[in-house]
């Protein structure tokens, strides 16, 4: 144990000073929230992997610390030894979500992307938004309309994704994405930007 904080932004700031290789994250906790700590803590350089440790196995706790980058979710009624494991787990770059949050995981994440939530375990919905999207041939401006980003944000998600998948560059990871799954389905011609096909 490297460090304690009382709120969100304590906890970013510390990540940064201490740089922990695992930040077990409450969601319920002043000054700003967990998820928009885990957010913030994951973007650092060299961001240590957030597990979330809370009492609140609810639909928008698990949806909203995915969505910030969360590599794992556990209950605090988990048991000691499944905690290790859980803590161990995400230092070594997997995934982890305890008893009763997978199904949870997997409904959040949408029929389309079921597959490559599956194979990329490691990577956030949004990522999977995006390679999803990247798979299917849309460049970075229009993937970024699609999804309401900024082309900065776009090509951040793409750097963290080939980062993930170990992919050395856009063609390497659309082949990756295609095996698992993304990418199968022709984005309408007609998407207007924050519209979802299907």
């Amino acid at each position: 144990m490297v460090g304690e904080a009382g709120t969100g932004d304590e906890a970013v700031r510390l990540a940064a000073e201490v740089t922990p290789d695992v930040v077990l994250m409450d969601l319920h906790m002043p000054g700003g929230g967990g998820a928009a700590a885990t957010e913030r803590i994951v973007r650092q350089a060299g961001g240590p992997a957030v597990l979330v440790l809370t009492m609140f196995n609810d639909h928008a706790g698990v949806h909203g610390a995915i969505r910030a980058g969360a590599s794992g979710y556990v209950l605090k009624d988990a048991h000691q030894d499944a905690l290790l494991r859980a803590i161990r787990s995400v230092a070594a770059g997997e995934a982890v979500f305890g008893a009763g949050v997978a199904s949870r995981v997997l409904a959040h994440l949408g029929a389309d992307n079921r597959h490559g939530a599956l194979a990329f375990p490691q990577l956030t919905a949004r990522e999977l938004d995006v390679i999803d999207l990247v798979a299917r041939g849309e460049n970075n401006a229009a993937i970024a309309r699609r999804l309401a980003l900024t082309d900065k944000t776009v090509r951040n998600h793409l750097s963290n994704i080939l980062a993930k998948l170990h992919a050395a560059d856009r063609a390497e990871a659309i082949v990756l994405a295609r095996e698992a799954g993304l990418g199968l389905r022709k984005s309408p011609p007609n998407a207007h930007p924050g519209e979802f096909p299907g």
